[in-house]
């Protein structure tokens, strides 16, 4: 019952991914990732929905979920899965808001008629979320939500605006904080899930400067909501929604495998691309000395960053899932993913400030959007000092002194 046996069985296990991975991952694919599909899922290259279908009917796109939701595979062969995946130049083409945020909560939350009508959907990556929690007048106090759902008997009546909604513009379905009692604050919020293809249901996308329209103004005029779609108990949905705010930050933090990196951002380490662009001493070292240090203390917050997320999910096998240290890991990610691209436009000089044209690589013209899109990092998700709050109160202890 040692090691060696174990052992074996992970190695069988390896085997089996392996040879599945060969037969199944269209050699078309390679090299790309998952980020170049995902913008509303909506890629209808071939190859693309062929892998998917697979690994959704496999479930090895939620490997480690217990079955029949997920793969029902341990932490260990997980780690297997994606080393294969790794080996042969593939992705996992399953995510977004129903896997890294929601699928989890509604796990621990949803009853099963719930868990029956909305996890098939996840799994296959066919159903997408997004998060209805931010509000114009209640963002970091998102307690102070006005969004109204009234008991109308069989339905809720949904009237209110969500704004900063993700992916809205695209989803099939939202995740929603309501206000259901006006009369107590935290204690007054319910959890509802609501199709976007409801009447009344209006989606305003909002440009960036970064170029891109990710976010989106949200907006329920008259909205029926079956009773059914309430996720936990009426005028409980705070404790749900604070749940999957872990999951949320979890994975912002680096355990989802994304940590420190933007999307479309040059894999190449920061001191390749610095001696790349400001030339190398004798010795082979970025010419700058200046910047040779900054870039050296970067590369080893970098390291430890990645090495703590490895820790966490090392430590996560206990399956008590995500805690307040994920607020630590979101702050660390973000310092992390900022500084980078920080660099990278400062290295880069006048070809880090390229927003369109000829004269400017795809890597040059990444710099300058990562770094302007990367700013809401801290913002999003839960600001840097709503984390701070966070890890000041449920982690080091510390109380407010009146």
């Amino acid at each position: 019952m040692g090691a060696p046996q174990a052992d074996s069985q992970l190695e069988s296990f390896r085997a089996e991914a392996r040879s599945w991975i060969d037969a199944n991952f269209p050699k078309s694919l390679k090299g790309r990732d998952a980020m170049s599909f995902m913008e509303g899922f909506g890629s209808r290259e071939p190859d693309f929905l062929k892998w998917k279908e697979a690994m959704g009917e496999k479930g090895w796109g939620i490997a480690t979920w217990p079955k029949p939701w997920g793969g029902g595979l341990s932490k260990a062969q997980g780690r297997v899965l994606l080393q294969e995946l790794a080996r042969a130049g593939a992705f996992n083409p399953i995510g977004g808001m129903g896997v890294a945020m929601f699928g989890p909560t509604l796990l621990e939350y949803g009853s099963e008629e719930q868990k029956k009508q909305h996890m098939p959907g996840i799994r296959t990556g066919t159903v997408r979320w997004c998060q209805g929690y931010s509000e114009p007048g209640a963002g970091s106090d998102l307690a102070s939500l006005r969004t109204q759902a009234v008991d109308r008997g069989d339905h809720f009546l949904v009237n209110g605006q969500k704004i900063w909604t993700s992916g809205a513009q695209y989803a099939d379905w939202c995740f929603c904080l309501v206000r259901t009692d006006n009369t107590k604050k935290h204690e007054g919020i319910s959890f509802l899930l609501i199709d976007m293809r409801t009447p009344g249901v209006e989606t305003r996308p909002i440009k960036l400067i970064s170029g891109n329209s990710p976010f989106c103004e949200t907006f329920f005029t008259d909205v029926k909501v079956p009773k059914n779609q309430l996720m936990g108990p009426l005028n409980g949905g705070w404790t749900v929604g604070k749940r999957l705010l872990q999951f949320e930050r979890d994975g912002q933090g680096g355990a989802g495998g994304r940590g420190a990196s933007f999307r479309g951002a040059d894999a190449r380490t920061v001191d390749e691309i610095a001696k790349k662009y400001i030339g190398s001493d004798a010795h082979g070292q970025i010419a700058d000395h200046d910047l040779r240090t900054r870039v050296a203390d970067h590369m080893m917050d970098a390291a430890a960053m990645r090495l703590t997320v490895q820790r966490m999910q090392d430590e996560a096998r206990s399956n008590q899932g995500p805690s307040a240290v994920t607020s630590i890991m979101k702050n660390a990610n973000v310092k992390v993913a900022q500084t980078r691209a920080e660099l990278m436009v400062e290295i880069m000089g006048f070809q880090g400030l390229g927003w369109e044209g000829e004269s400017y690589s795809a890597d040059e013209i990444n710099a300058t959007r990562n770094l302007l899109s990367g700013k809401a990092m801290s913002i999003y998700g839960g600001s840097n000092e709503i984390q701070s709050n966070i890890i000041a109160k449920r982690i080091l202890g510390l109380l407010d002194h009146q």
